[in-house]
């Protein structure tokens, strides 16, 4: 059985569209992006997404499957906003530019394990002031990394994406499926 370590409505969701059957045991640790000076993004993402994993692991047998997203401007992570003002911030700062989100997938069973990332462009609009606060008045800015959700409201933001579309929601289905076949052939199915 897949073990999905995520609090996410949106992992779980890619999942469940794919037809693969797993249920959900929620890591302890918290969303927070440790310090890493000089670290590479890729590489972030995955020893997040392994640290879930790997907490998942101490209290759940099967195979786990944990993923991080992060979004960076520039040289700056953008994580999950702290508040309203820190949503308007980075929403402010991904206006008219590119931007880069990296998920990172970690799969553990037992001593095995299989880390990999996936890395998307995406590029805004020039937003308005009018239109962030109205985005920001959704609340869906709230729990996502980059203040935005592509497959929801924040999508009229987008106006070019080079990559891997479901990475952008938070976890990039292709990666993860290869992932698997690698890891441990067999059928994940529903």
């Amino acid at each position: 059985m897949l073990i999905l370590a995520s609090r996410s409505p949106r992992r779980q969701a890619l999942l469940r569209a794919a037809g693969i059957d797993f249920r959900v045991v929620m890591p302890d640790m918290l969303d927070e992006i440790p310090a890493m000076p000089g670290a590479r993004y890729g590489y972030i993402a995955r020893r997040v997404a392994l640290t879930k994993a790997l907490d998942v692991a101490k209290r759940a047998d099967g195979i786990i499957l944990a993923a991080d997203t992060i979004v960076v401007c520039g040289y700056e992570i953008m994580g999950k906003p702290r508040d309203e003002d820190d949503a308007r911030r980075t929403l402010k700062k991904l206006s008219d530019c590119w931007h880069s989100v990296y998920t990172g997938v970690a799969l553990v069973l037992d001593d095995r394990r299989l880390l990999g990332h996936e890395r998307t462009e995406v590029a805004f609009r020039r937003l308005s002031n009018k239109e962030i606060e109205a985005y920001i008045a959704t609340g869906e800015s709230m729990d996502k990394a980059g203040s935005y959700a592509i497959q929801g409201d924040g999508a009229a933001f987008v106006r070019a994406i080079r990559g891997c579309y479901t990475n952008v929601i938070g976890l990039p289905l292709p990666k993860v499926l290869s992932m698997l076949a690698e890891f441990c052939p067999g059928d994940f199915r529903a």
